[in-house]
C-alpha cells in the first residue's frame, strides 16, 4: 500500500511539472505578442507622411538663431540654430523645414525627437550642423523643440 502512495504521489509531480512547462511556455508567447501593442508613441512629426514612433534627443548650448538663407552660405560642419516650420516628410529622417527666408532639408534621427510631436503649423527650434555636399545644402539636426511664434 505505501508503494501504491509513493508511485501515486511521483505520477502526480510529473504531471505538476509538465504542467508548469506548459504555462510557462504560453506566458512567454503572451509576453511576445503584447510587446509590440504596448508600445507608446514617442513623439515625432505629425503631417504629411508623417512617422509613429520616434524618440532621442540632444541637450546642448543655444547659439543665436540663422536664417535658412544665411545658413546655405555658411561653410560645412558650421552649427546653426534656425526658427521655423517642419512642412514635409521626404524620407525616413529627412524633412523640409521652412522659415520667412525661405526652405532647407533638415536630416533628423529619430532618437533626436524626444518625444516632441511636431505638425506643419507648430514653430519650432532646430540645433544642428550644416552639412554641405557637390550641390546640395542640408541640415543634420541635433536638437528640436516647439517653441511660441
Amino acid at each position: 500500500m505505501l508503494r501504491t502512495i509513493l508511485l501515486n504521489a511521483r505520477k502526480q509531480t510529473l504531471k505538476g511539472v509538465i504542467n508548469m512547462k506548459k504555462f510557462a511556455a504560453v506566458i512567454a508567447v503572451m509576453a511576445l505578442c503584447s510587446a509590440p501593442v504596448m508600445a507608446a508613441e514617442q513623439g515625432g512629426f505629425s503631417g504629411p507622411s508623417a512617422t509613429q514612433s520616434q524618440a532621442g534627443g540632444f541637450q546642448g548650448p543655444n547659439g543665436s538663431v540663422t536664417t535658412v538663407e544665411s545658413a546655405k552660405s555658411l561653410r560645412d560642419d558650421t552649427w546653426v540654430t534656425l526658427r521655423g516650420n517642419i512642412v514635409e516628410r521626404i524620407s525616413d529622417d529627412l524633412y523640409v523645414f521652412k522659415d520667412a527666408s525661405g526652405t532647407i532639408n533638415v536630416d533628423i534621427d529619430h532618437k533626436r525627437w524626444n518625444g516632441v510631436t511636431v505638425t506643419p503649423k507648430d514653430t519650432v527650434e532646430i540645433q544642428g550642423e550644416v552639412d554641405k555636399d557637390w550641390n546640395s545644402v542640408e541640415i543634420d539636426v541635433k536638437q528640436i523643440r516647439k517653441v511660441n511664434p
